[in-house]
């Protein structure tokens, strides 16, 4: 809908912001409202203050506030689960729900587009996030190769798709329009893409074998089209669609669609989507596809879209590669992701420029405007909020507000020319010379060890004569119950901890404290029954930052929060210098949580993999390298806990699966490095010491073979949600050490049924040989609460013995 008399596209804009809050405001809205403390009314409320202090400060920050250049990407939960509501694509096991909250559709929304659009409440809305006593929630996963998870949506031929939900419509007029006498922003709504939106979704249980869910995709786009038009008449000038799933070679149709390729899908939606309707207008669209190039070597996905009618493409230029002048980009704007929005480091603000007055003289394109990467949703808000970091470590960094300010500096110069932002790219430019040089960067001993390292570094014993060893030591009966390894963080660790932290509690009383807390958790597990302990990690504010605070190479934030999921945030760490560990970390309590008992306690450790990948890592040295210097530091801790008398270690790789590249190409590489990272890890240990290790919430399939490659004495894996989806590839793969498919879904609020755990269970053990089988919660206790806890493995140690019995 190329027309002159539109709005251009603005020079500078970034495709998301962090959207928790500050200061976590959206989370303690929302468990606030969870736990029926505060009212729907009050929820909302706060998200609409949050949502508009967002546009405000963007446009602060200096983005354009009449045109289209900030972002509205605001969630009260999750961008897919967004869709989903906005669509109405409730599944059928919700149906009770979703019938017991409908309303009539309001009497406002009668003479607008898509007229009869009625919201879908927040308890539909939260029952699928979350679940309900009868339903589990939708399954979660990872977000591509990041660490936020989304919810995944369940699509059967009947399910009922159409524009149901106009709330990013209110959110669009909330802003341009606002009730409190501010500014007025006329935002960009940021829209999950209907072709990603249907690649990541799953079949409804009970649909065909060969259903896929991409062939609803002509009933999604024209809800698509009606919520377009509903916005244009609102007055936005641009809508961004997202499509990640355009340069993964991960994310696939499942089943026929009745499409030859992803790229004809795409040529099908935007041509649908971009088609005339007399008498009705949309607004120009710009279609995003961050971490990964367009110019995939599977296949060509930026052709397919320069050939449709849509008025801007962004492409990630961290990332992809530059892409080349193509049939239809002459028409349109490139959105060049220049600035990186995956991770926290200063950009070289003059190559950056650079590339910019490449592209504008090489691709062909109508235009270029200046972005981030990806959306800023995965950075923190403010270096500025962080007054106990080194001042130099400072300097180097960039959070959203930061990103935000380099984008408007390149778009200044790409625009004005170099010598009106030359101070600006003098600074960055110095800044990046000084953490080069600063000390700590490179430490000649660390660096000195790994070039000392051997083929037989990465190698243990056999597993048949690991496995003899281990079951004389251990003495486990069949299927052993186990937890993952933290319990429920309580108010009152978490107010030792900051008291201790504050210098308000000294050290023997933090000891005292958390050892009484250990004490408190090992009881427990005898009562319930459990067969191999842990020591519940009261001691631990983050499974990744815990290690990093005592880690040499990194630092870590106050107020550097990042979502997750939901309301759970998380702060990274800052891995800015080589890794070493200057003394013991996790010994002390292991061995005094093992001293409480006879039966074993496994000590737990974060591996190398999942602590890079829940960091903000070093990009000045290949991650392969990173990897091993903080595999070398943990296997230290291995050996310690092992002189202990500690006889099962377990090495949580969580993110394997979320650092998988998306570039089926650069797969291989990958997998072998963190394969091998873990394996320097843990391949000192004796062969009687049992190794665990555990990943969650991502897709273990296309992983499989390098799951087995760790060469785990144990492996437990998220399975509750999925219903043991997994099970069947480790089958069929010939997996033939141990496994623990969770049975409880951990993420929910929900106590799982000993008859629902019996069943998960049986579905494992008609796999996978029963001596093989652990029984196991999906994840760590840490977000759940005592109460529901102590049902919950009641329960599933209630079912093993059943199950057990039947063995």
């Amino acid at each position: 809908m190329t027309d002159n008399t539109l709005p251009e596209f603005p020079h500078a804009t970034v495709l998301g912001y962090p959207r928790i809050g500050r200061r976590r405001e959206l989370k303690r809205a929302l468990e606030s409202y969870w736990a029926g403390t505060t009212t729907a009314d009050e929820l909302e409320r706060t998200s609409h203050d949050l949502r508009l202090a967002t546009v405000r400060r963007l446009v602060e920050l200096g983005l354009e506030p009449g045109t289209g250049a900030v972002p509205n990407s605001f969630s009260r939960y999750d961008q897919v689960l967004d869709i989903t509501a906005t669509l109405g694509a409730v599944p059928a096991r919700f149906g009770e729900v979703a019938r017991r909250n409908a309303g009539p559709a309001r009497p406002e929304d009668a003479a607008a587009p898509g007229s009869g659009v009625r919201e879908v409440p927040g308890d539909t809305y939260f029952a699928l996030a979350r679940g309900t006593a009868e339903q589990p929630p939708l399954e979660l996963t990872k977000w591509f190769d990041t660490n936020y998870h989304y919810l995944v949506p369940e699509i059967g031929p009947e399910t009922p798709i159409g524009f149901a939900d106009d709330r990013i419509v209110r959110e669009f007029v909330e802003a341009a329009r606002p009730d409190d006498g501010g500014i007025p922003v006329v935002t960009r709504p940021v829209i999950v893409g209907p072709v990603t939106y249907l690649l990541l979704s799953k079949p409804e249980h009970g649909a065909p074998d060969d259903f896929s869910p991409l062939s609803r995709l002509d009933d999604v786009v024209a809800a698509y089209r009606a919520l377009l038009a509903a916005l244009a008449a609102a007055g936005a000038p641009w809508v961004q669609l997202d499509e990640p799933a355009l340069v993964s070679d991960l994310v696939t149709p499942q089943g026929p669609a009745g499409f030859d390729t992803v790229a004809d899908a795409v040529r099908r939606a935007y041509d649908a989507l971009t088609a005339p309707t007399p008498g009705t207008e949309r607004p120009q669209l710009l279609v995003a596809a961050p971490f990964g190039d367009l110019r995939r070597a599977t296949g060509d996905r930026l052709e397919p879209l320069a050939g449709t009618d849509v008025e801007a493409v962004a492409v990630d230029l961290v990332r992809g590669a530059v892409p080349p002048a193509v049939p239809g980009l002459a028409a349109k704007t490139l959105v060049a992701g220049v600035i990186d929005g995956h991770n926290i480091w200063r950009a070289d603000l003059a190559t950056r420029l650079g590339l910019l007055e490449s592209l504008r003289d090489t691709t062909g394109a109508g235009a270029v405007a200046v972005s981030t990467s990806t959306s800023l949703l995965h950075v923190p808000h403010d270096v500025g909020d962080e007054p106990r970091l080194d001042p130099a470590l400072a300097g180097w960094l960039a959070f959203a507000d930061q990103k935000v300010g380099e984008v408007v500096t390149l778009a200044r110069g790409l625009r004005d020319g170099r010598t009106a932002v030359e101070p600006q790219l003098a600074e960055a430019t110095a800044a990046i010379r000084g953490r080069a040089e600063a000390a700590g960067v490179v430490v000649p001993g660390v660096r000195d060890r790994l070039t000392r390292l051997s083929d037989a570094d990465f190698v243990r014993a056999p597993y048949s004569d690991r496995a003899a060893a281990q079951r004389t030591r251990l003495d486990l009966p069949l299927l052993p119950t186990t937890t993952i390894g933290s319990f429920p963080q309580t108010t009152d660790i978490r107010t030792t901890r900051a008291a201790w932290t504050r210098g308000d509690l000294s050290d023997a009383d933090y000891e005292s404290r958390i050892r009484d807390e250990i004490a408190r958790v090992v009881a427990l597990q005898e009562e319930l029954g459990l067969d191999v302990l842990v020591h519940g990690e009261p001691e631990r504010n983050d499974m990744v930052q815990y290690f990093a605070e005592r880690l040499a190479g990194f630092a870590t934030t106050v107020h550097g929060w990042v979502q997750s999921y939901g309301s759970r945030c998380v702060r990274p760490p800052i891995l800015w210098g080589d890794v070493s560990r200057p003394q013991p970390i996790t010994v002390p309590w292991a061995t005094y949580a093992a001293s409480l008992t006879d039966k074993p306690v496994k000590g737990m450790l974060t591996g190398p993999v999942t602590i890079l990948a829940w960091s903000f890592v070093r990009d000045d040295q290949p991650l392969a390298d990173t990897a091993n210097q903080v595999a070398l530091a943990l296997r230290d801790e291995v050996a310690d806990l092992e002189a202990a008398g500690i006889a099962i270690v377990q090495v949580d790789e969580a993110a394997l699966r979320e650092l998988l590249p998306l570039d089926a190409a650069a797969q291989p590489a990958y997998l072998d490095w963190s394969v091998r990272s873990f394996r320097l890890t843990t391949s000192g240990a004796a062969p009687s010491t049992q190794i665990h290790t555990h990943l969650c919430y991502s897709e273990f399939g296309d992983i499989v073979g390098a799951i087995d490659d760790l060469d785990a004495d144990v492996t437990s894996v998220e399975a509750a949600r999925s219903r043991m989806e997994i099970v069947p590839g480790l089958s069929s793969a010939g997996y033939a050490r141990g496994i623990g498919p969770g049975v409880w879904d951990i993420h929910s609020p929900r106590v799982p049924s000993d008859g629902e755990v019996s069943d998960l269970l049986k579905l494992a053990v008609a796999e996978i040989d029963p001596r093989l089988v652990w029984v196991n919660p999906d994840c760590g206790l840490k977000t759940r609460g005592y109460a529901e806890t102590t049902a919950s493995l009641t329960n599933l140690v209630a079912a093993a013995r059943e199950v057990r019995a039947t063995l």
